[in-house]
């Protein structure tokens, strides 16, 4: 009898039968894909997107040691797996503990079929010349200011901590947020989309080591542009000065000119041509 006889007797397919489908099987998987999605959704509104992608590349390669027979990355691999869980329970703790309250006030739902059209861009040259003129129009003044425009990680965390707004951005309108003695003028702006999000936005405040002369809204500009690869500007309150803090680093002192040539050199992002349910109402 040939191998492929042995096999096909072995898998004893005459036994074989499709098992039947009932109608609350797919209601259960209808709820579990549900699920998952809303989970998906709620992570790629906060930091916790980037994390995340991490843990799935760290997962990919911990398959693939295991079966290219990669002794020595599989040994580290699986000596850190009984850690594991607590590890990400500690990265994620404040997004688990954030997704349990919106849980509680049942806004996870309110998002499900909510529309999330986010354009990646660097910052568009109608945004940038809003920014700037704003800048340097409350720099002549000595108006401090602190203005998040946020790129492909999500600032959803941070737009929760302020005050909603959702306008048409000018620097009319930036100039009147940041006014001294104004009810928004205290925080950061964030800005998405090309449009102002939220004012009076609280900022996470860098351990780096920063020049003794900045103050508090340089250290949060600053903080802000190493968990995230957001463009934050800042303008002193002590002398007037624009600088801009991103992925950690801060640019002092920069001219309008400057800055405009900076941006004007920066690649942008292409625009997302897939969107599924295009036509969901917000």
């Amino acid at each position: 009898m040939s191998p492929l006889n042995n096999f096909l007797e072995e898998l004893n397919l005459s036994k074989l039968s499709i098992p039947s489908i009932r109608l609350s099987d797919i209601v259960d998987i209808l709820i579990v894909a549900i699920f998952i999605y809303i989970i998906i959704n709620w992570i790629r509104e906060t930091r916790a997107w980037s994390l995340f992608k991490g843990i799935i590349v760290i997962l990919i390669l911990s398959i693939l040691s295991f079966n290219l027979n990669l002794y020595t990355t599989s040994w580290i691999i699986g000596e850190t797996l009984s850690v594991g869980i607590i590890a990400i329970l500690v990265l994620f703790q404040p997004e688990f503990r954030k997704g349990l309250e919106q849980i509680g006030k049942g806004s996870l739902t309110k998002n499900l079929f909510t529309s999330n059209n986010s354009q990646n861009y660097i910052i568009s040259p109608e945004t940038l010349d809003a920014i700037t003129e704003a800048c340097f129009k409350m720099s002549s003044e000595k108006t401090g200011a602190l203005i998040v425009v946020e790129q492909k990680v999500p600032l959803g965390d941070f737009d929760e901590t302020g005050i909603p707004l959702d306008a048409i951005i000018s620097s009319q309108l930036l100039i009147n947020i940041f006014e001294n003695k104004t009810p928004l003028h205290d925080g950061a702006v964030i800005i998405r989309n090309n449009r102002i999000s939220s004012a009076t936005c609280i900022l996470p405040l860098s351990s780096s080591e920063l020049a003794k002369e900045l103050g508090t809204r340089h250290r949060a500009g600053v903080g802000a542009s190493e968990v995230s690869d957001a463009y934050v500007f800042i303008v002193s309150e002590e002398t007037g000065a624009v600088s801009i803090a991103n992925n950690g680093k801060l640019s002092r002192n920069l001219s309008k000119e400057v800055i405009i040539k900076r941006f004007s050199q920066e690649p942008k992002s292409p625009k997302n041509k897939i969107n599924i349910w295009k036509g969901r109402n917000k």
